[in-house]
């Protein structure tokens, strides 16, 4: 039976996580299929694993925050942690199945891409913990966490709408699916409301693992006048972010919009306008925890959103944005929070 639920726990979690902040220190490598984290020795018997869609565990995205919130997790608490890469979709129930034998408390699926999968495998092991990021699984051992990412979206798009200079706005998603459609509606929902003479322009590639892909997109945007690109691709979006440190060499001015993470702290200031926040870091901590301390919630949804702080926007994004322009994201945070906006999310 499904159990929508909302976890105040994942907000006092975002504190935590800003202090115990860490890098990238996977042991894995783009060639391998797995790695452990090397943060610290176990001194807790609990085990937690992650299995990556095919965009990898270096992503610089959403798969890759969630390998750096277990790390973290791992440092604090010293459980095991350890994630296996999934190179194409034949790989999900396997490296799923894995991590069941041997033994792990809860096993993560990271992406909307394991759904079927996860399912699968949790109905076939009803005493194994799974959790799921983006999809929502219907079973009494899966909690499924789910994200309002229209709503985040519609702050950038304000962003976007009052920073262009051409009016002409573009949007690369890494797959068309509902998950990333909700970006996009969200998105060009807050040009629309910032800026209603703005034009808009949204370009799918075939995958989140296709850099070259989102280069070409991106070229084909900027090409046609675009100076700011809103990207949601995984790891399709580093392409993105090429394709506009080419430009910007060439004294173009265009920019990216990061996704998932602060991609400024990645690719720079220099074209990274701001990024759309997405706390997984926050919900795979927060259902990881749980696990820890027996108090896991299996059969549960959960949809975080800006009420939440499940979605936002970049700290950093006073680099680039003027204050003026933050104010009115702020307003428009409120309004969205308080019911006054209902953002479309298809």
């Amino acid at each position: 039976m499904k159990k929508a639920v909302k976890l105040s726990l994942f907000m006092l979690l975002a504190f935590s996580l800003v202090l115990a902040a860490c890098g990238n220190n996977s042991s894995g490598n783009t060639a391998s299929t797995g790695g452990e984290s090397t943060e610290g020795a176990a001194t807790s018997d609990i085990k937690i694993a992650m299995v990556t869609d095919t965009g990898g565990v270096n992503d610089k995205s959403f798969n890759q925050t969630s390998w750096e919130a277990l790390q973290a997790l791992e440092k604090e608490q010293g459980v095991t942690v350890k994630y296996l890469q999934s190179k194409s979709e034949a790989d999900y129930q396997p490296n799923l199945n894995q991590f069941v034998k041997d033994g792990y408390n809860l096993t993560w699926g990271i992406g909307f891409a394991l759904e079927s999968a996860l399912g699968e495998i949790a109905k076939q092991n009803p005493d194994s913990n799974f959790a799921i990021i983006d999809a929502a699984v219907d079973a009494p051992n899966v909690e499924s966490v789910l994200f309002s990412e229209n709503e985040g979206a519609f702050l950038v798009g304000v962003v976007a709408g009052k920073m262009t200079k051409t009016n002409k706005i573009g949007f690369v998603g890494g797959m068309d699916s509902p998950t990333i459609k909700k970006f996009e509606v969200g998105f060009k929902a807050g040009i629309e409301a910032s800026n209603p003479d703005a034009q808009f322009t949204a370009v799918y590639a075939s995958g989140f693992d296709k850099p070259d892909e989102g280069k070409s997109a991106a070229a084909t945007l900027y090409n046609d006048g675009a100076d700011i690109v809103f990207q949601a691709a995984g790891g399709t979006g580093t392409g993105v972010f090429n394709e506009a440190l080419d430009r910007k060499g060439q004294g173009q001015a265009v920019w990216v919009i990061g996704v998932d993470k602060d991609q400024s702290i990645e690719f720079g200031t220099d074209i990274t306008l701001t990024s759309m926040i997405k706390r997984v870091d926050v919900a795979i901590k927060t259902v990881s925890q749980q696990v820890i301390d027996g108090t896991f919630k299996g059969g549960t949804i959960t949809t975080l959103g800006l009420k939440d702080d499940g979605v936002g926007i970049a700290d950093t994004s006073n680099v680039n944005v003027p204050q003026e322009v933050l104010d009115e994201v702020q307003s428009y945070k409120e309004k969205i929070v308080n019911g006054e906006i209902t953002v479309p999310a298809e």
